[in-house]
């Protein structure tokens, strides 16, 4: 997916989570994610799902292993895109 820079502009959390949600931070975001989720759930659930004893928490600790990252390395991509908007001051 190829994105003008332009669009990539924001300046309100909405903003970005509604670039995130389009799909912008994807390429990127994912590979990282990829990789740093499957090495935390190597290291903190992988005994768990190895000896079969997975339940629904362990599951969803093992999602959430993934979807941080991705979070995180999103926002890393869009923050240099941030403008700033300064709100006026009422006297």
């Amino acid at each position: 997916m190829s994105t003008d820079r332009t669009e990539l502009v924001w300046s309100t959390p909405l903003d970005a989570c509604v670039l995130i949600a389009k799909g912008v931070t994807f390429r990127t975001a994912s590979k990282i994610a990829l990789v740093v989720g499957t090495l935390l759930t190597a290291v903190n659930q992988g005994a768990v799902i190895i000896a079969g004893d997975a339940t629904l928490a362990t599951w969803l600790r093992t999602a959430a292993n993934y979807v941080i990252p991705y979070t995180v390395a999103s926002i890393g991509y869009l923050s240099p895109f941030r403008q700033q908007v300064s709100v006026a001051r009422r006297e």
